[in-house]
């Protein structure tokens, strides 16, 4: 009988644990990936005409600067270009150069390089908040047009230089 209890409490650890591997695996795929969603019907789905028009604005500027067309990442992200990235850890993917949502509370522009060495154009640039690699602004009129177009295309130019070596 103790065997038998041995044996049962061994096998549900082991199907406990594989459900959790499992779980923890699926966690760690990225929800944001490439698809081929329909990047004009996205911006026509966005509610209010002042953040539609600045998101086409934002989608027009950074065609501009990239060449690339945009696309869809996610449900609600719109990238330009990609590159292919791996950490140490082992962990690698894809992911788009330059982006942007057009989220509830600000536009959201993903400058994947992040902003540490744009001190003199974020200076510039206007009214705006950041994360990492996240540059939050309420409307086009609030920043200076030029200054975001060179701080898109330095940044661009440096995802690009940093992933040739990878």
């Amino acid at each position: 009988d103790d065997w038998m209890v041995s044996w049962l409490v061994g096998w549900l650890c082991s199907k406990r644990t594989i459900r959790s591997t499992l779980r923890e695996i699926k966690m760690a795929e990225l929800k944001t990936q490439l698809n081929d969603g329909n990047v004009a019907a996205f911006l026509n789905s966005v509610e209010n005409e002042k953040k539609r028009a600045d998101s086409i604005a934002i989608l027009n500027l950074m065609q501009e600067v990239t060449g690339e067309e945009p696309k869809m990442w996610g449900s609600s992200i719109v990238g330009f270009g990609s590159y292919h990235y791996k950490y140490e850890s082992g962990r690698e993917g894809d992911w788009f150069t330059v982006g942007f949502s057009p989220r509830k509370q600000s536009l959201t522009l993903y400058i994947m390089s992040g902003f540490a060495q744009y001190d003199l154009l974020m200076g510039k640039l206007g009214k705006h908040k950041t994360g990492k690699s996240c540059l939050y602004i309420k409307k086009m009129e609030d920043v200076d047009q030029n200054i975001l177009r060179e701080l898109i295309r330095q940044s661009v130019k440096h995802i690009k230089k940093t992933n040739e070596a990878n």
